[in-house]
């Protein structure tokens, strides 16, 4: 692996984030909204707290695959940026693994988890290792034991579903949802760090 991680959460950290007049923060060919992370986790707490439970698996899909979303088109925004090209491209030897690396450390620059890729199988499964995400917060909020880190499974898989399914679809309609991703650890469950593993669709 030829990414500088730290090299790249160095420069990509010294980016201004400024909102403009309706709270929209332009970066990486996208817009994002600068929101404290409490607003986030008390929505997800509020919105899998009141449904049955036999919908709980529902409501979690769609945390879920709204962060799949987010990260599809975020995550092509970033790879396709004037900003990457000039901090992460020159470092990319094998694509799209480098690519993968090198998008969990400007995810951990931006500030929405300490994570990393710790195993890769191309084409087939990664595994992510997460410190500090703002999900881990999540027991606050009342998740108890229920693993809540619905934005790093959706953003996780999303990755994945840029490196290998396919060109890029805008629509979303052929190039995402390839891949999804299972949380089996959870800072929010008492343990020590966040795990994910991303594996294909079935």
């Amino acid at each position: 692996m030829t990414i500088d991680r730290k090299k790249i959460i160095e420069n990509m950290s010294k980016i201004r984030v400024i909102g403009n007049e309706d709270g929209l923060v332009s970066g990486f060919n996208v817009f994002v909204t600068q929101l404290p992370a409490a607003i986030w986790n008390t929505f997800a707490d509020r919105l899998t707290a009141k449904v049955d439970s036999e919908m709980l698996e529902a409501a979690e899909w769609l945390l879920v695959n709204a962060a799949q979303e987010c990260g599809y088109h975020t995550g092509y925004g970033i790879i396709t940026s004037d900003e990457w090209k000039a901090v992460v491209e020159p470092m990319i030897e094998k694509a799209p693994e480098d690519i993968l690396y090198g998008a969990f450390a400007v995810f951990t620059a931006w500030g929405w988890a300490k994570a990393e890729v710790i195993e890769l199988i191309p084409n087939e499964k990664m595994v992510i290792r997460a410190y500090d995400y703002y999900e881990s917060d999540a027991v606050s909020y009342g998740y108890g034991n229920k693993k809540g880190a619905y934005m790093i499974r959706g953003v996780s898989a999303a990755f994945m579903d840029l490196a290998y399914g396919g060109e890029y679809d805008p629509t979303g309609n052929t190039g995402m949802r390839t891949f999804s991703c299972k949380q089996t650890k959870g800072i929010e469950c008492g343990d020590d760090y966040g795990e994910f593993v991303v594996s294909r669709a079935q």
